[in-house]
């Protein structure tokens, strides 16, 4: 066993003066992925810092009707509150499809969106990975790379961030709020995690020292409806092959607002922007559909053998978008 440092904080500026003032300190939530990945010796902290206690727990109404959602709201409790599933019901279900009800009971809204990539050279410090240690090389690129990313990727990395809950958040244009040494600051949750690049490593956006404090939800559109629906390989505790989340509006037969996030096929949740532009003020038609999808995922470089992702997310972005616009969808 590796030793470490250990401090409970008892406020949130405690706990960013603890990361700050020591390099490698990682901050405890559920610690369902940190765990796993100390156990493994991918995460090596010098200091464990609990924050568990902190009052960031509570899911809030805002005054212009969106939620404030604490750091330390837990993936179960999120997917039950009455408001999330009413007025955001896409985020309600990407939370159901993720892990198992134990899991959810302890993983944390922070913590969740931290999920590191199961990439397994990742995962295994006997290979090299330049996500683990910068300029050992992917090996992923021609070995075992089923899983992993088709769009976004580059010759450092082929990875995929793994957070169900992230990809419906991007699609309801939500915001991670950090709490850092320079005080408060706020990222759009599309902006919040980073593609490879030539610095795979650098997960997200977070700055050192920086905690993640709440998600805040813009008020859901009168009239927009929003579902998510993941592919994968059995029923149930498995991570996406690939997935998506809509946010859809349609009046009179013709699209007024259309938001789209893949999850599964790159290093972030991916904002389908470019399907998003053929969708709107077009008619609500699965020719439609198929045509935002192909606009979107016609940039893929999928690898020798993950190109049935490709399909896979086509086929599950029409499917999901024309359930959407069918009047009589019980969403």
């Amino acid at each position: 066993m590796k030793p470490f440092g250990y401090l409970r904080a008892t406020s949130v500026e405690e706990a960013v003066r603890a990361a700050a003032g020591q390099p490698g300190a990682r901050f405890l939530g559920g610690g369902t992925n940190l765990v796993d990945l100390m156990k493994l010796g991918v995460e090596t902290p010098q200091l464990l810092i609990d924050v568990t206690r902190l009052p960031l727990d509570r899911i809030e109404e805002l005054p212009d009707g969106g939620l404030r959602i604490g750091a330390l709201v837990r993936n179960s409790d999120l997917a039950a509150a009455a408001a999330v599933r009413v007025r955001y019901p896409a985020l309600s279900q990407a939370l159901l499809a993720g892990a198992s009800g134990q899991l959810r009971n302890i993983a944390t809204t922070g913590g969740n969106l931290l999920q590191r990539t199961r990439c397994l050279y990742f995962q295994d410090i006997s290979k090299p990975c330049n996500k683990r240690a910068p300029g050992t090389g992917c090996p992923a690129r021609e070995g075992v790379h089923r899983d992993l990313a088709v769009l976004g990727h580059s010759d450092h990395c082929v990875a995929t961030q793994p957070s169900d809950m992230a990809v419906a958040l991007a699609a309801l244009d939500a915001e991670v709020l950090l709490h850092g040494p320079d005080g408060e600051r706020t990222v759009p949750v599309t902006d919040f995690h980073r593609l490879p690049g030539d610095s795979p490593e650098r997960d997200t956006e977070i700055r050192p020292g920086e905690l993640i404090t709440a998600v805040r939800l813009p008020p859901a559109a009168p009239g927009t409806r929003s579902r998510y629906r993941k592919a994968r390989d059995r029923a149930s505790y498995a991570f996406a092959l690939a997935s998506v989340a809509a946010v859809l509006e349609v009046r009179d037969g013709t699209v007024r607002h259309a938001a789209l996030a893949f999850g599964g096929l790159a290093h972030r949740p991916w904002r389908a922007r470019a399907a998003e532009e053929v969708l709107h003020g077009a008619p609500a038609t699965e020719d439609t559909f198929a045509r935002a999808a192909d606009a979107e995922l016609g940039a893929a470089r999928p690898l020798r053998d993950n190109g049935f992702k490709v399909t896979l997310a086509r086929n599950l972005a029409v499917g999901v978008l024309a359930g959407l616009a069918a009047p009589d969808d019980d969403h």
